[in-house]
């Protein structure tokens, strides 16, 4: 089922030039964005303050989970199994879970919790970056999915210790 998937959307490689290209460009670029807007962020008021620290903690502690998982398992990336379309190069590591993936989640599930709006562009970047990941041929379907569900609730767990904190701090 899973390679199902990923064919369904990975057949389309080459067929759409300016899709091609677009896929690149986020696949590879999308998380400066990312970062550009925890930067504006951080300067526009303090309040916005906390929302970064969660985004970064976020972030920390989702490439901690990253490179544990790494260490125990170990999936093949799709182009090391099959025949399928590739545009960029890709390191040979495992397809699980996704690092692009797993840091968009997770800033941007920090921003939605406290920034709605800004929040779901960023999670919809987000899910063109999964997309992406999936063009590109370097992931599957289950290790973007995965990824976004690790992503998203290392976010939650990071923002409510973070509320649960602050309430104490307060008494």
């Amino acid at each position: 089922m899973d390679y199902k998937m990923f064919k369904s959307i990975n057949r389309l490689v080459g067929h759409y030039s300016l899709i091609d290209m677009l896929m690149i460009l986020i696949s590879n670029k999308v998380r400066y964005v990312f970062i550009i807007v925890l930067g504006l962020m951080w300067f526009r008021n303090n309040s916005n303050k906390k929302i970064v620290l969660n985004a970064v903690k976020s972030t920390v502690f989702t490439l901690l989970i990253n490179t544990l998982i790494k260490l125990f398992y170990f999936k093949p990336r799709p182009f090391m199994k099959r025949r399928v379309g590739i545009l960029i190069p890709s390191k040979l590591d495992s397809s699980f879970p996704s690092k692009h993936t797993l840091l968009v989640f997770a800033v941007s599930t920090s921003i939605f919790l406290r920034e709605r709006i800004l929040g779901t562009i960023l999670l919809g970047m987000s899910m063109l970056t999964g997309l992406s990941r999936i063009w590109v041929g370097h992931h599957y379907p289950s290790d973007i999915i995965g990824s976004a569900f690790i992503g998203s609730l290392t976010s939650v767990v990071i923002d409510k210790f973070s509320r649960l904190f602050n309430s104490f701090v307060r008494l």
